[in-house]
């Protein structure tokens, strides 16, 4: 499958408890490997879910972890539509031990990753969200 955002390679993975946060709750996830844009997949999952962290070394070692910090930059897109979920998510992030502002800031400067997230424009607007 191709990626939605920017039409690049994807990872098929398990979306764990995680595709609750996408319409449908889909079952299997795709993970861009460029952009890190999630989106709900129709195929079986195949590919190993620690593969999503290690798509960057910003990435939480931990794969369920990286899967919900990949959600939460493809859903920053849509902070209105989507604020609850990236509470949600931001709070599972932080109580599994990861400063998620942080992380953005090191996956924006991933040189392996090209984030179909700008990160700079939405980081104010996270911050004020999540106070």
């Amino acid at each position: 499958m191709d990626c939605p955002t920017c039409g690049g390679e994807t990872l098929l993975v398990s979306a764990f408890d995680l595709g609750t946060y996408l319409p449908g709750e889909p079952e299997t996830l795709a993970v861009c490997r460029t952009c890190l844009t999630v989106a709900p997949a129709e195929a079986d999952a195949v590919d190993d879910p620690e593969s999503v962290a290690a798509l960057s070394t910003a990435l939480p070692d931990d794969p369920e972890t990286a899967l919900a910090m990949a959600l939460v930059v493809t859903l920053c897109e849509s902070l209105a539509l989507y604020r609850t979920e990236i509470e949600e998510l931001v709070t599972r992030i932080e109580r599994a031990g990861v400063d998620p502002l942080s992380t953005l800031a090191y996956l924006r400067d991933d040189p392996e990753l090209d984030l179909a997230l700008d990160v700079e424009r939405r980081r104010p607007q996270l911050v004020q969200l999540l106070r």
